[in-house]
């Protein structure tokens, strides 16, 4: 199917408008098809010729104002139309298919009870493969919705469900919306129903997941209902849309998607055992950024996608502000720093870095290149510079033109930089061309002898991008000066700071986007000093520029992992812990130490799990720090008898985590790599758990297992098994490359290379980028496995998606051969 460009895009909304959209789905046919029926009301300014998107099993029939086409017409899901001035009526009759892989119209099967759920999930240009349309995003229509479906089903939608019939619902006619934001979710969803400032709201939830759901409205309602009263306090519109509905739902892609009305998410947020607060705070961020979305991208929509951080950067901004405002999670910046802001780091370090607004996307696909952490983090880190940069309440005034102005339309960046101008009374072109327009990342220093706070600008991408900053310094754990201060050029002259202090430290507060370097002295500070620091902010800042230096080359991975011995023991904030836990066992330890000290390396991190273990389940038992430390000795023991195999049989467990199947999957996980769990074992646990998580962890435990015979069962499964749903492969490729003896996999990087890209036939983009990205042989960072991965690239035939996931993937295999060249020995 070709990708709609931005030429043929352009030429459709000159010619067309579409007024109304109707569309009835027949989700009563069985398990693999579904019936649609589209109507569309539109009119052409003039005579032309131009096209109808539909991805159909079956056309059945297709009528131009009441007379039959040709269905024989419709060639790459594309039908042509040679339409005469004025209105015009287009009804199309489909069969359509449901997927496995998170596109379209996704159904799923939960093995706890046999139940079937759909969601629709038309992002991009998967809306054709559900209901004939003018799929782009400026050509906004109302959508009335009639859904057929088995009688024990509820159906939710972008408009609240009207009386009906038996099993016919019908769903009231929405406000005009883009076609990638139109769905539909049915099953046997339980449901929780609430109302506020006179919205009606509702949670779904599978039914096997009830209990879940019932335990843990509370807290979600508790931050929709904040969420949306700080909105309506800042933004100055009302919640634009029906009844606000948030579906958990199976296999879904992504973390959630925003539809106006129905957001769905991913049904991991109902957390089965178990629960950290920095899980509850992600979870919190999710709900407050899908409302956030209801006013940046539903009500005012990107004109084209190379404007889709007008969406993104937005939403992850005003989640995290108003959960410090609102909500009781006022540490939501830090858990930015360090879950979000290094994601965008890493992604500004790849080579296909892009800018966080003016990308040129010449057609729908490619913007889907450019949909990552610096849409999302970056963009909000530099929105964060904009309120410096103009002052809050200008800002806000800003947003409340633009939304006013643009309402149930369409907007460019182009458009929201005037209505910051005429809020602010000042030129922002020279800003947005350094911000916005120009990728890169700048690296700040301090030079204590010269007093000079430092701005290296990127050769690759230069730009004069001022920076609204602070900088810090610490002695003992304790502040003992700062000073806030514009950096405008290449070099600012600190005033009013201890440059004595053992530890200095630019951009302290986080208030920009900026790879922080740590001077030599406050290296070697840092064991002595981030135990005892007691800014949790600069604690985050701290660890996440560390990250960027192993990056770089410029920090011994062994630093980091004496620090995590030293500092983690202490760390209270829970994001912090999880996330450098994480990073250190996932990232520094598996890819960035040289083989020979990996093993060693692990023990000392399991010993530290231990000692975090004996002493939250005596301080805080049933704590998040409990559950951490317990989730980093199962992920890093190697003693199986006295550890393992007892908490495998729910033996010897903190309380909390008695009975808990998620945690138990780790520890048979941990298991399987070990060697110390047989194929059966797996299959008799899976028996026991009947659920997609279990489901899931089985499949992970069996593809870890280290024999010859294990690996090459779970590569094929992995790249040949069409009938593996997205979570499925995700999971397998998770297990894949884990054992000790690398001679098992090791045969298995080459064929990486040809049998991953060969999986472009029967994924779709989203899923298919993931799986790429996790079976990415990676542990093997080595000139060998450099070379493949090139030849790769130099391939003409490569899929996009398949490109994206190598070339960031293979952009940190860089990162680690050269620090291994560097620190090795």
């Amino acid at each position: 199917m070709p990708s709609l460009t931005l030429a043929e895009a352009r030429a459709r909304a000159d010619l067309l408008t579409v007024s109304a959209m109707e569309v009835d789905l027949d989700l009563d046919q069985g398990a693999e098809h579904f019936g649609s029926v589209t109507r569309i009301h539109l009119s052409a300014a003039t005579d032309g010729e131009t096209f109808l998107d539909i991805d159909p099993v079956t056309l059945h029939a297709i009528r131009l104002d009441g007379r039959d086409l040709d269905t024989g017409m419709l060639a790459d899901k594309r039908y042509p139309l040679d339409l005469v001035a004025g209105e015009h009526v287009i009804e199309v009759e489909a069969t359509m298919a449901y997927s496995h892989d998170g596109e379209g119209l996704h159904r799923a099967t939960d093995p706890a009870d046999g139940n079937d759920y759909v969601y629709g999930h038309t992002f991009l240009d998967a809306a054709p493969s559900v209901f004939a349309c003018v799929d782009q995003p400026d050509l906004k229509a109302p959508y009335r919705v009639t859904v057929t479906a088995p009688s024990d089903w509820v159906v939710i939608g972008n408009g609240a469900a009207e009386g009906g019939e038996g099993a016919v619902w019908r769903l009231r006619e929405t406000k005009p919306l883009a076609t990638y934001f139109v769905t539909v979710c049915a099953g046997p969803y339980a449901q929780v129903r609430d109302e506020h400032d006179g919205i009606s709201l509702g949670l779904y939830g599978r039914a096997s997941l009830r209990a879940e759901l019932e335990a843990h409205a509370p807290e979600m309602l508790e931050v929709t209902k904040a969420s949306f009263d700080y909105f309506h306090s800042i933004f100055g519109v009302r919640y634009p849309f029906d009844d606000y509905d948030q579906v958990f739902a199976p296999e879904f892609n992504a973390g959630a998607m925003e539809n106006p009305g129905c957001v769905v998410l991913r049904d991991s947020y109902l957390f089965r055992g178990a629960v950290s607060r920095s899980e509850r705070l992600t979870r919190a961020n999710t709900i407050s950024h899908e409302m956030a979305h209801m006013w940046f991208g539903d009500l005012v929509t990107l004109r084209w996608w190379d404007d889709l951080w007008l969406n993104e950067s937005f939403a992850e901004y005003m989640a995290h502000r108003c959960l410090v405002a609102a909500t009781d999670f006022t540490d939501a910046w830090v858990d930015s720093t360090m879950a979000r802001k290094s994601w965008g780091y890493a992604a500004e370090r790849s080579p296909s870095t892009h800018p966080v607004a003016g990308s040129s996307a010449p057609d729908a696909r490619s913007a889907l290149a450019n949909f990552d952490g610096i849409s999302y983090a970056k963009g909000a880190a530099v929105i964060r510079q904009l309120i410096e940069y103009l002052g809050d309440e200008a800002f806000l005034a800003g947003i409340r033109d633009f939304l006013t102005r643009h309402s149930f339309g369409n907007a460019s960046l182009a458009d929201f930089l005037a209505a910051m101008e005429r809020a602010a009374g000042t030129d922002l072109d020279s800003w947005s061309t350094a911000w916005l327009e120009t990728a890169g990342v700048d690296a700040l220093s301090v030079e204590r002898e010269s007093a000079t706070l430092t701005r290296a600008v990127p050769e690759d991408h230069p730009a004069d991008r001022p920076h609204q900053l602070d900088v810090a310094t610490y002695s003992g754990g304790r502040e003992t000066s700062r000073t806030a201060l514009t950096l405008s050029e290449d070099t600012a002259t600190l005033h009013g700071i201890d440059l004595d202090a053992p530890l200095v430290l630019p951009n302290a507060g986080d208030l920009t986007w900026a790879t922080s370097l740590l001077d030599e002295r406050s290296l070697g500070a840092l064991l002595t000093e981030l135990p005892s620091l007691e800014d949790e902010q600069a604690r985050a800042v701290i660890w996440v520029g560390l990250r960027d230096q192993l990056a770089l080359g410029l920090v011994d991975p062994r630093l980091l992992v004496d620090l995590g011995e030293r500092a983690l023991p202490g760390e209270r904030n829970d994001s912090i812990l999880a996330s450098a836990g994480m990073h250190l066992t996932g990232k520094v330890i598996r890819n960035y130490l040289p083989e020979d000290e990996q093993a060693a390396a692990r023990s000392r991190m399991a010993d530290l799990g231990e000692r975090i273990l004996a002493e939250a389940s005596a301080a805080d038992p049933g704590g998040s720090r409990e559950l951490h430390a317990a989730r980093l000795v199962a992920r890093t023991t190697t003693d199986v008898e006295g550890r393992l195999r007892p908490w495998a049989k729910g033996e010897d467990l903190p309380p909390s985590l008695v009975g808990d199947d998620d945690f138990r999957w780790i520890v048979l996980g941990q298991l399987a790599r070990q060697g110390a769990l047989r194929a059966e074992e797996i299959e008799q646990a899976r028996r026991a758990d009947r659920t997609m998580t279990g489901n899931l962890g089985a499949l992970t435990a069996t593809a870890a297992i280290p024999t010859a015979d294990a690996k090459a069962a779970a590569w094929a499964d992995l790249t040949t098994n069409r009938e593996r749903s997205n979570y499925e492969l995700v999971a397998i490729a998770a297990g894949f490359w884990g054992p000790e003896d690398r001679d098992l996999v090791r045969p298995y990087i080459e064929r990486y290379f040809t049998d991953i890209p060969a999986m472009a036939g029967h994924l779709g983009d989203s899923a298919l980028g993931r799986v790429a990205s996790m079976a990415y042989p990676s542990r093997f960072a080595t000139p060998e496995t450099l070379e493949l991965s090139r030849a790769c690239l130099a391939r003409d035939d490569l899929d996009m998606a398949v490109r994206r996931a190598v070339v960031d993937a293979q952009a940190e295999l860089e990162q680690v051969v050269a620090s291994r060249a560097r620190y090795g020995a």
